[in-house]
């Protein structure tokens, strides 16, 4: 039978966070029920509660969820009650980029993660009233106290590691490391640049500080973001106010440029002066997404010197293997997510959103 569980529910684009009783459906086949313990708060989030994504509303959010697993389906094989998990993007398991290990560019991805709010099979996880419910948000909706997660979403991690340490794993941090790691592999004695000094970019940050890159710059209009990211490991940094960063990174390079960028801001001016801020035959990773639609002009002749544009989703990581690494190294003290997380009581999700947008918390985590 569906149980009753505290959900924060968006009623419409625009609208706050309103904390709701909803019921939760009975597991299917390949779900697990998750009581969360923390909640990452992305700006995907945001943007989906703005209305500018057409995920149906009403409807339960929350994509950086970390619990205790309570109960599994009768075909979950990867996880049992009392597991400790990270929840993060949901995929098919079925196309070639799930089996060439590429599950983040699943053929069925937006409609999985982003846009469908319901299961695969077209029914609900979550209803109120008898009216179903935007949700399976990333195949987990964990804005709530429980959850229905998809198989694919469940990642077990070490139970010695506080869950409200690794919760933003599941989306930003993953993705600034995977943008490192698994795209630009900075090689010996190379120079990454990140544009934009929040959770992802620091995320990048510190995944290039554990590379052989030797020169990390960080690019930010807060004095208090770039301090943050000199102490998590960028040997420079530019004010992006007071200064072209294209320019200074010339200067610091010695005029070659940069081996790679992560562009985090989601600007489109911004996109184009990092891709002329590349180094030949640089790469430059998209991981700040504009609104639909939009568009940039670039260099044409530019280009020729070999340089590359790169989208990228969710870091391109294989979470099984990814998510746990990420977690070693949260425990070992190698990636700091302390320095970026400010807890809040879930019921206090508004004023959660409200520092995070004016910029006072860099990563909030919901705490129930």
């Amino acid at each position: 039978m569906p149980s009753t569980v505290r959900a924060a529910v968006v009623e419409s684009g625009g609208a706050p966070f309103t904390l709701s009783d909803v019921a939760l459906d009975d597991p299917a086949p390949h779900e697990a029920v998750v009581r969360l313990v923390a909640a990452g708060l992305c700006h995907t989030d945001l943007g989906v509660a703005s209305g500018g994504l057409p995920f149906p509303l009403p409807g339960v959010l929350g994509h950086e969820g970390a619990g205790i697993v309570e109960a599994v389906g009768p075909a979950v094989r990867g996880v049992v009650p009392g597991d400790h998990v990270v929840l993060s993007f949901t995929s098919c398991g079925d196309c070639r980029n799930c089996h060439g290990g590429h599950p983040a560019y699943c053929a069925t991805w937006l409609q999985r993660n982003l846009l469908g709010g319901r299961r695969a099979d077209g029914t609900s996880t979550l209803s109120r009233g008898g009216e179903p419910l935007g949700g399976h948000f990333f195949g987990q909706s964990s804005f709530a106290e429980r959850a229905l997660v998809d198989e694919r979403s469940l990642v077990r991690v070490d139970p010695d590691v506080p869950l409200a340490s690794i919760a933003p794993l599941g989306c930003g941090v993953q993705t600034g490391v995977g943008a490192v790691w698994n795209v630009l592999a900075p090689a010996t004695g190379s120079t990454v640049v990140v544009l934009g000094a929040g959770a992802v970019g620091l995320s990048a940050v510190m995944a290039a500080a554990l590379s052989p890159a030797t020169t990390i710059i960080a690019v930010d209009r807060v004095a208090a973001r770039l301090e943050l990211a000199e102490e998590l490991g960028a040997t420079h940094t530019v004010d992006a106010g007071r200064a072209a960063f294209a320019e200074a990174v010339a200067e610091i390079t010695g005029g070659r440029g940069a081996d790679g960028v992560v562009e985090t801001t989601g600007n489109t001016a911004v996109l184009r002066q990092g891709v002329d801020a590349l180094a030949a035959r640089g790469t430059l990773v998209v991981v700040g997404a504009p609104p639909f639609g939009s568009e940039v002009a670039l260099d044409v002749n530019g280009l020729l010197g070999g340089k590359r544009v790169v989208g990228l989703t969710l870091g391109d990581s294989e979470t099984q293997t990814f998510v746990p690494a990420l977690v070693e190294l949260v425990k070992d003290g190698r990636l700091p997510l302390h320095r970026l997380i400010g807890t809040y009581p879930f019921t206090d999700i508004d004023r959660a959103v409200r520092d995070m947008t004016e910029g006072r918390v860099v990563k909030p985590v919901l705490l129930f």
